[in-house]
């Protein structure tokens, strides 16, 4: 099963990113997965369940601890590409 999430932390600061969301980001972006885009208003990683999952565990203890009073978060499966069907 491939997991594609999308996420945010909180609170937002428009004038420099908070210690929590580049904590966030950081541990995204060192994480094993096929996709991590990182923007200012929300960011998205995309890739295998397990590492997505394991990700996303480290990414919470870590932006919470970091000073984040919010993380919002967005799951989706990802339908798997069979023959006939775009593969």
């Amino acid at each position: 099963m491939r997991l594609r999430v999308e996420f945010t932390t909180e609170p937002f600061d428009l004038d420099e990113a908070p210690t929590h969301a580049v904590t966030a980001r950081e541990v995204m972006r060192r994480a094993e997965l096929d996709a991590v885009d990182v923007g200012p208003f929300g960011n998205t990683v995309e890739g295998r369940a397990d590492a997505v999952l394991a990700a996303l565990d480290e990414m919470l203890r870590a932006s919470l601890g970091a000073g984040a009073t919010r993380v919002s978060l967005q799951v989706n499966v990802v339908p798997a590409v069979t023959e006939g069907n775009g593969g």
